[in-house]
């Protein structure tokens, strides 16, 4: 089966780093197959005959064990992926204008209410729930209108894992 793993907060802010070639390494150690990295934020697409359980117990065990540090780590099915992405309305961008972003939730909080807990103004941005993930859209001159700013440091910040748009089309089109 093809899988994503979306690593939580690597390399984010100079904070816990992992080089991606090592990243690669680890995931090829644990006896995935057909691994790749995305960019440097902890995206790996790869191969595994394995639930997506056991995978994200493995890759937590050993990133504690290799790098000191613990990794919240999302698995989700290239199906997964594919959804969530094709769920996002086509005309929604990351670009000067326009932010897009796409907040991958982990299990506990996956729930369409979650739209009614995050600390954003509505008027300001469209906020969207698809199974997997909640994905938001705004003016980029409305961003601190938005109070997006305000999520970082809301308790379900830490059970979602943050991509941009252009991350999450390109992880469902692998």
């Amino acid at each position: 089966m093809e899988y994503v793993a979306l690593l939580r907060g690597i390399n984010a802010g100079g904070n816990r780093k992992v080089e991606m070639k090592k990243l690669k390494a680890l995931f090829e150690a644990l006896g995935f197959a057909n691994v790749s990295t995305y960019i440097n934020s902890g995206n790996v697409i790869f191969e595994s005959s394995k639930s997506k359980a056991a995978i994200q117990r493995e890759i937590e065990s050993i990133f504690k064990k290799e790098f000191s540090f613990e990794i919240p780590t999302l698995i989700k099915t290239k199906n997964e992926v594919q959804k969530i992405a094709t769920a996002i309305p086509k005309d929604w961008q990351n670009d000067k204008k326009q932010r897009t972003d796409v907040a991958y939730l982990f299990d506990k909080i996956d729930s369409r209410n979650i739209i009614n807990e995050l600390p954003m103004n509505r008027e300001f941005i469209d906020v969207r729930y698809v199974k997997g993930a909640v994905f938001w859209n705004m003016d980029r001159k409305n961003l601190n209108k938005s109070r997006l700013n305000k999520l970082i440091g809301h308790t379900l910040y830490q059970c979602m894992t943050l991509r941009n748009v252009n991350t999450a089309r390109f992880l469902a089109s692998f």
